[in-house]
């Protein structure tokens, strides 16, 4: 379910910052960091993130008041608290403020992303699919295996995150821009060859004979049957 979600990690310690955009990134998500309370609240409030993760002991702006100002602004985006303060006080002003989990430091990443991928899960009301299909493909996303035609094809990493982002928008356009910003990261130079290179890869391995994957020239691609 990870492909297409944006998450937003605020947090000015550097050590636990890496920790987590690397943990998160690998997991396949696409994630964007701020060091100070500012400039995380601007790109919370410009960018449609699907989880952000907060620390409360900020440069700038504090947690507290990034979480009341978003919250006076209108977004609901689920927002994770990372925090040194372990006192049920403190869970409690964190949550009145406007988040949505807590979580204390140190904390071990496998709970830190079970509580994201929860998050995502409740924001969105439905149960995620397990399979993504288009004519003859299929995607497991339990399984991480993709088979066409009956037969099981591996892929890397980042070809199996372009493969499930095409399949979840098949039928439509998917523009390079909207690559870079989904499986790689808004660092990436948009007149970088990056996407296709990496499209040219996943068609070698899925679809050699460019029956299913299609290049839209100066507009992106869209996966569909022929």
């Amino acid at each position: 379910m990870s492909l297409d979600m944006r998450i937003l990690v605020v947090e000015d310690d550097e050590k636990i910052a890496s920790f987590v955009v690397k943990g998160l990134r690998q997991n396949a998500y696409a994630v964007d960091h701020c060091p100070d309370g500012e400039a995380g609240l601007a790109l919370a409030k410009s960018v449609a993130y699907d989880v952000i993760v907060l620390d409360l002991m900020l440069p700038r702006l504090d947690g507290l008041g990034f979480l009341r100002e978003l919250r006076h602004a209108g977004h609901r985006v689920p927002v994770l608290v990372l925090s040194a303060k372990a006192t049920v006080e403190d869970r409690v002003r964190g949550l009145q403020a406007g988040g949505d989990d807590y979580v204390t430091k140190p904390f071990a990443f496998s709970e830190l992303l079970a509580r994201v991928q929860a998050l995502i899960r409740r924001a969105s009301h439905a149960p995620e699919p397990t399979r993504l299909t288009v004519g003859d493909l299929t995607l497991d996303l339990l399984r991480h295996e993709v088979v066409r035609g009956g037969e099981r094809i591996e892929l890397q990493a980042r070809e199996f995150a372009l493969l499930e982002y095409l399949l979840r928008h098949a039928g439509r356009v998917v523009t390079k821009t909207m690559v870079l910003e989904h499986v790689y990261d808004y660092s990436f130079d948009p007149q970088t060859n990056v996407v296709d290179v990496l499209v040219h890869r996943l068609r070698a391995k899925v679809d050699p004979e460019k029956n299913l994957i299609h290049t839209l020239r100066g507009v992106g691609y869209v996966l569909k049957p022929a």
